[in-house]
């Protein structure tokens, strides 16, 4: 980054539409994780979830709003500089972004599709989306899975696929970016009203886990790259019993050493501690997210970061190595906060 290669900074999404700043980029200690808000930009409505370049030079933002669209930001200093108009994902509600094969891809929730915008050379977007897949089925969920939700969409750890995770349907669709045309090369059926809603690889490459939100579950999968194949084979319940009420799960992680999964789950305001074994998931614990409604999780540099939307901050845990089990730090007020990413 260009003020400072040596400072780490983390950027922060938010629902300006609930009093959230928009995005917040927040100093990292380098020894104990904690955070400390830098500044903040406003320049889209709602961006909730954030991608950042592999140089750290470029932010990426959707603006989860009925009409849709994605932004980028020229990072050049603690203060994001949006680069050029948001450009319209021709799809309403994206919830989440990444970057693949020089696109930006979002998940467009509201009209279940997802959407591939290229990149210029300068890493800004180009004015226009080179390609649509319309996602089409349902579920059994009688309010919730009426027609597709694509709520989570990223390349798969070879590079090769893009892999998108749809909560109406019960399904994980695997497509190729051909010259911007994104194609679907296979869905994979889960379990009838599990309501998948996001996924994260194992570090390995050979297996993915996709957090359920219907029913408070982890699904294990194997992947296969070379044949861009996803086979369930388990399913984990996220909570130690049954949930009081509506559980809603939302964020999924796996440990940089693969022998950990976290996951989020809002109604409970709980993170479930996961260890990997084999071709499963044990459930070894539980413990509160220091807040309330965490809608997203992330691992940076040996601490978990949980982004409480309905209390209004971000918090950090410290990881016991042996037991992948979380302890809270401390927290950083950020108002709405919705996901936070890591340069």
């Amino acid at each position: 980054m260009a003020d400072d290669g040596r400072r780490r900074r983390a950027f922060i999404g938010s629902f300006t539409a609930a009093g959230g700043p928009g995005v917040v980029t927040a100093a990292v200690h380098p020894h104990t994780g904690a955070l400390a808000v830098l500044a903040s930009v406003d320049a889209v409505p709602d961006p909730s979830y954030l991608a950042l370049s592999s140089d750290g030079d470029t932010l990426y933002a959707v603006s989860e709003t009925t009409d849709g669209a994605v932004a980028a930001y020229r990072v050049e200093s603690d203060k994001p500089r949006l680069a050029g108009p948001p450009v319209p994902v021709g799809g309403s509600g994206p919830t989440h972004l990444s970057l693949h094969a020089g696109h930006v891809l979002t998940a467009n929730y509201g009209s279940g599709s997802v959407t591939a915008v290229p990149l210029r050379a300068d890493g800004t977007l180009a004015p226009i989306p080179s390609g649509r897949l319309q996602h089409t089925g349902s579920g059994p969920h009688e309010r919730r899975q009426r027609g597709p939700h694509a709520h989570h969409v990223q390349p798969d750890p070879s590079g090769r696929w893009a892999v998108s995770v749809d909560l109406g349907t019960d399904s994980v669709r695997v497509c190729a970016l051909d010259r911007g045309t994104l194609a679907l090369h296979r869905e994979i059926a889960l379990r009838p009203g599990s309501g998948p809603r996001h996924l994260a690889f194992h570090p390995g490459g050979g297996y993915a886990y996709v957090v359920n939100e219907l029913t408070p579950t982890v699904t294990v999968c194997r992947w296969d790259a070379a044949s861009g194949s996803l086979k369930p084979l388990t399913e984990t319940p996220v909570l130690p019993g049954a949930p009081a009420g509506d559980a809603y799960p939302s964020g999924i992680v796996a440990s940089p050493d693969g022998r950990f999964v976290w996951t989020a789950t809002r109604g409970e305001d709980v993170l479930s501690v996961f260890a990997v074994e084999g071709e499963g998931l044990r459930l070894t614990g539980t413990v509160p997210c220091g807040g309330h409604w965490p809608r997203a999780l992330a691992e940076s540099g040996g601490f978990l970061y949980t982004a409480n939307e309905r209390s209004g901050e971000v918090t950090w845990f410290a990881i016991e190595p042996e037991t992948g089990m979380p302890r809270y730090d401390g927290a950083v007020a950020v108002p709405a906060a919705s996901c936070v990413v890591f340069g």
